[in-house]
Order: structure tokens, then sequence, then C-alpha cells
């Protein structure tokens, strides 16, 4: 059963792709990175793997991900990660940039172990890439391309990495659908019923508007980003020639 609000990003590296017939047959995930998220929240709960393979990674593929089979020497196999990272996905939503990659990798090596399993029998998969060629139709919808388009920073992707594509994949999807998290905590007050009510009577939804905000929580910036936002604040108001009403506010909170 599929917990819906458990997601997982994950990506792999492998030891290389055929370009005719299935595009895993012979080859071998070298590295799995995988995100949890629960409720659209980061929990820091990540799976990380190196995994040395049955054969030599291919040169082509190593300009890509820059893995080599010295790095791989020492590293577990995929019997021996295969329980712990079954155990990992199993019931949640698996977001993939082009899940039919990933998945059918997935698939094989299971199929290797003889293990009566399927991706998509025990998880739901969301391919990432589908979903941004709806939202995004005619324009490039790679990883790179989205983290452009949506103002993601990916300067530190040099090379493809599982864990670090993983990370910007999750930064990228909830930038797609509407952001990290919720405003409101789930345990303080139901949200849906906030918003009905908002769209309903005005008098009554004013009430559940103070009441919530006696719920809200309230997480003071430190030194260093209250400077950050005062200079940024300070080049607004530059670019708009001195015109910035959040400034002007400053300045007359600053002589009361």
């Amino acid at each position: 059963m599929v917990n819906p609000n458990r997601q997982i990003v994950l990506d792999t590296e492998t030891t290389g792709m055929n370009q005719l017939g299935a595009h895993y047959e012979g080859h071998c995930i070298i590295e799995i990175g995988a995100v949890e998220m629960i409720n659209r929240r980061y929990t820091g709960n990540n799976f990380h793997f190196y995994i040395k393979p049955d054969r030599p990674v291919d040169p082509e593929a190593i300009k890509v991900h820059g893995i080599t089979d010295e790095m791989l020497a020492d590293k577990p196999s995929f019997n021996e990660i295969a329980q712990p990272f079954l155990d990992y996905i199993k019931g949640a939503e698996l977001l993939i940039h082009n899940a039919p990659f990933d998945v059918g990798f997935m698939d094989y090596e299971f199929r290797k172990l003889n293990l009566n399993v399927k991706t998509d029998e025990i998880c739901l998969v969301t391919d990432t890439l589908q979903m941004a060629r709806q939202m995004y139709p005619g324009k490039r919808n790679s990883l790179d391309a989205l983290c452009d388009r949506l103002n993601i920073d990916n300067s530190k992707r040099t090379l493809h990495g599982a864990l670090l594509d993983a990370e910007i994949l999750a930064d990228v999807y909830l930038a797609m659908t509407g952001g990290q998290t919720s405003l409101f905590d789930e345990n303080d007050v139901n949200e849906s019923h906030f918003i009905r009510t908002m769209s309903g009577n005005k008098d009554s939804a004013l009430r559940s508007a103070v009441n919530i905000s006696h719920n809200l929580k309230v997480l003071q910036p430190s030194e260093d980003e209250l400077l950050a936002h005062l200079e940024f604040i300070k080049m607004i108001n530059k670019k708009s020639g001195d015109n910035c009403l959040w400034d002007k506010r400053l300045d007359k909170e600053v002589i009361h």
C-alpha cells in the first residue's frame, strides 16, 4: 500500500546503456541516490550507495558521471544492498526524471537476484520528465534546463551524480508543484478546511484566520539573515530609483 505523504526522489548512475534493445541489458547500477520527503518536507533520511558492478564501466559513461572501476573496487555488490533498498522505497511514491530508464535498471537488477519484485508493484512511480513536458510543452526539460527555468542552483553539478541529482530534482519538483510545504502544521489546523472557510462566510473566515494565527510557528531570523535581508532591500530600493516602500517603512521604524 502506497503512503501518499511519503515521497522519495531517486536517481541512479550505471556502467552504461545500450542504444539498441533493452537499454539496461548487460549493464549494472553503480550508484543509487535517494532523498526522502514526508508531507513535502525533507526528512534527512536519505539513501546513498556506490555499488561494485560485475563488469567494467564504459568509458563513455565515465565521461558523464566520473565514476571509475577503481572507485568501486571496495564497494558492496547490489546483492548486499538490495534488501535495505527495497525496504527503503517500499510503499513510497518515487519521483524520477525519465523514470523508465532508472526503473528498467532497478527491475533488471532485481531479476538478476531472482527477487520476485517489480518497482511499480511496491511503489507509485511518477516520471517528473513527463510532468515537465506537460507543464512546459515544446521546451527543453532536462534537469539543467528546469534548474535554469525555475532558478534552482545547480552550480555543483559539474558531473552527474545520483545523490546530488536527486537533491536537485527534489528542489525542482517542489518548485514545479507549488513549494516545499504548507504554512500550517497539520497537527494544529486543517488547512483544507481553512481554505474552504475563507471562500465562504467572511466573518467566520476572519475568526478562523485569527485562531490560526495563534498556532503559527514563528521562526526568528538570525543576525546574519537580518543583515542579508536589509542589504537585499537596499538593492531593490536602488534599482527602483528610491521607490521601495519596504525601505521607506524600515526608515520610519528606525526613526520611531
